[in-house]
């Protein structure tokens, strides 16, 4: 189905029955975002709210809410731009098919965005207090708009095809911001947004920044792409809707005519605005910092325009089902602009760039795996490439030519390579570097340490999933629970400061040595509540990944450093207890929850909904 507009794909959704209205007025602080997530948990439909409470806008939410109607809404293009990344990865594809890449003009056609004088959303103006004004968690600093598509141009190299559209945060209202004058824009680095915002600060102009909401749902999701160099996201927009992204200038600025919203504005120079906090995809609030704003010039929409949004918080969300769209058009990519690599997964549950799952070759002396080799190299390269740079935990393995692992599968992964991994020599610390700007395990913002963990070869060891009878806990620690095989939880008593955070590892360091730990258990993480961290896998991967620096929270038993090299004899240590400088998870009002059951029950306008 080709889209011209939001609501044409709004009223396709509900003629096939993914979408349901609701009719009641609804509040956007709090309360909208409680509905979309209950709904996305139990994997409903597309949510359509006729009455926003404060606005005149209708508002929709949950488009993406399941991979199977994220394909639905991309049916008549998905499977095309999917050939076209192959054939980009792969040139030598279509000799061996031809016929199966006749579609490729079509999708270059597509691909390229077509100027036009004017377009919908140029006919009317609004302000920014009368656009919805979704809060979605209690302690959020005001109002954002969760499906951005912020464009900008590189004062260098100007240009349509030049430009990048990304989703960067927006926070609306709240704050110290000017009402209707003034909006925060947060980007994160290894953005470039940066770039475009370097280059006019060094020529001494404002950088222009049009910010457009809605559209065809190709638009948003282009914003989310990570695409090859040269490739615009406007590009990527047009090929994946079948139709191309239609732009006018409009007083200096682009403007896609086809959205819904435009609000144009330009990045005040040399100052800036409290921004947050924010309830982020790691589970955690984006705390309150000071970053550039935006002086808004002008707010567009079109007649009968719909106001898109979702939420984000713990994974999974719905923005899972963009990652899961992501990794099927781009894994042709991965093998060519990571050669040696054969599989990357970004965790979802684990806040998605803390860790990070590779298989990769190991060649360097066929026939011999006995320990990491060419791997080691392939994790460099990892590091090093877009959005993998933000990892701060990456577990790399090898199979042998007649084994199969899937790197979907986190709990057969983590058991192969605790099956294969020595910690005297496989773990490999990168200190004092970047990682990504909402993790605040860290030991400021952007910084902290990264890790590796290479193993490969033959099974070195059967895992326990069970106690032995002779084994006692040190006073202070207790519950010890087994998240997956060769995992142990144990509750730890609470990290007050480094001092006695250290004092509390070496005590149980000193007792696990002299109790012999069977070599089936490999890694021991510390928490406040192992019942918690033991309930689910998600659980696990959430509280370990999250909560934990490498180079400050990754202790062992047996632990020595060997010419510079860190490792341990015995099992590993991850110390994911809160610490005082990490942000607050994330937790919902009690009376917004109260409210929105009752609306549930039956005869509730939510019954059946939620």
């Amino acid at each position: 189905m080709i889209y011209k507009s939001l609501k044409a794909c709004v009223d396709d959704l509900e003629k096939h029955g993914f979408l349901v209205r609701i009719k009641e007025e609804m509040n956007p602080d709090l309360e909208m975002a409680e509905i979309q997530r209950r709904v996305y948990q139990n994997q409903g439909p597309a949510l359509f709210f006729e009455k926003v409470k404060g606005s005149p806008f209708p508002a929709v939410s949950n488009l993406f809410g399941t991979l199977e109607r994220s394909r639905f809404i991309f049916r008549s293009t998905l499977e095309r731009v999917k050939f076209a990344m192959k054939l980009g990865a792969d040139p030598s594809a279509f000799f061996k098919a031809p016929w199966r890449f006749l579609s490729i003009p079509i999708t270059g056609i597509t691909a390229l965005p077509k100027k036009v004088r004017s377009g919908p959303v140029l006919k009317n103006r609004t302000t920014i207090d009368l656009l919805p004004q979704i809060r979605a968690w209690p302690d959020e600093g005001g109002s954002f708009i969760h499906l951005p598509q912020v464009l900008t141009e590189d004062p260098c190299k100007p240009g349509i095809m030049k430009s990048n559209v990304g989703m960067y945060r927006i926070q609306l209202l709240g704050n110290n911001y000017s009402p209707n004058q003034e909006v925060g824009l947060h980007y994160q680095i290894r953005r470039d947004i940066g770039i475009h915002h370097t280059n006019a600060l060094k020529k001494g102009i404002p950088l222009k920044v049009s910010i457009f909401i809605g559209g065809p749902p190709s638009h948003s999701f282009g914003a989310v792409m990570p695409l090859p160099e040269g490739l615009p996201e406007v590009a990527f927009a047009g090929a994946l809707n079948g139709r191309r992204f239609r732009y006018a200038r409009k007083n200096g600025y682009i403007v896609s005519t086809d959205a819904d919203f435009c609000i144009t504005g330009t990045l005040v120079t040399g100052d800036t605005r409290p921004e947050g906090p924010f309830g982020d995809h790691v589970g955690y609030y984006d705390q309150k910092h000071d970053l550039p704003y935006l002086k808004v010039d002008s707010v567009y929409h079109r007649k009968n325009a719909i106001w898109p949004f979702t939420i984000v918080g713990r994974p999974p969300q719905e923005d899972t089902s963009f990652g899961k769209l992501v990794h099927e058009i781009t894994d042709p990519l991965v093998a060519t602009t990571l050669p040696g690599v054969e599989a990357l997964h970004a965790v979802d549950a684990a806040g998605v760039h803390p860790l990070l799952l590779a298989i990769g070759r190991e060649s360097y002396t066929p026939g011999k795996r006995e320990k990491p080799k060419e791997i080691l190299t392939l994790a460099n390269s990892i590091l090093g490439f877009g959005h993998c740079s933000l990892a701060k935990y990456l577990l790399i393995t090898s199979l042998p030519d007649h084994q199969q692992l899937d790197i979907n599968d986190v709990s057969a992964f983590f058991k192969y390579v605790l099956e294969r991994i020595d910690w005297r020599r496989d773990l490999h610390f990168q200190t004092q570097t970047t990682i990504d700007s909402l993790d605040y395990s860290g030991t400021a913002v952007n910084e902290g340490s990264k890790v590796v963990l290479a193993a490969c070869g033959d099974k070195q060891r059967s895992l326990e999933s069970s106690l032995n009878e002779s084994f006692t806990m040190l006073d202070g620690f207790s519950n010890p629970r087994f998240a997956l095989p060769g995992v142990l939880i144990i509750e730890a008593p609470a990290f007050t400061d480094e001092i006695s955070g250290k004092t509390d590892i070496k005590k149980l360091t000193t007792k696990l040595e002299k109790q012999n730990i069977p070599e089936g258990i490999r890694l021991i993480v510390l928490t406040e509540d192992s019942e918690f961290a033991t309930r689910h896998l998600n659980n696990f991967l959430w509280i370990t990944f999250t909560r934990s620096n490498p180079s400050h929270d990754i202790h062992g038993v047996g632990s020595f450093i060997e010419n510079k090299h860190w490792g341990c004899t015995g099992p590993l240590i991850i110390d994911a207890r809160q610490k005082p400088h990490h942000s607050q998870p994330l937790t919902e009002d009690p009376k917004v929850t109260a409210k929105i059951d009752e609306l549930g029950k039956k005869g509730g306008c939510l019954d059946g909904i939620i």
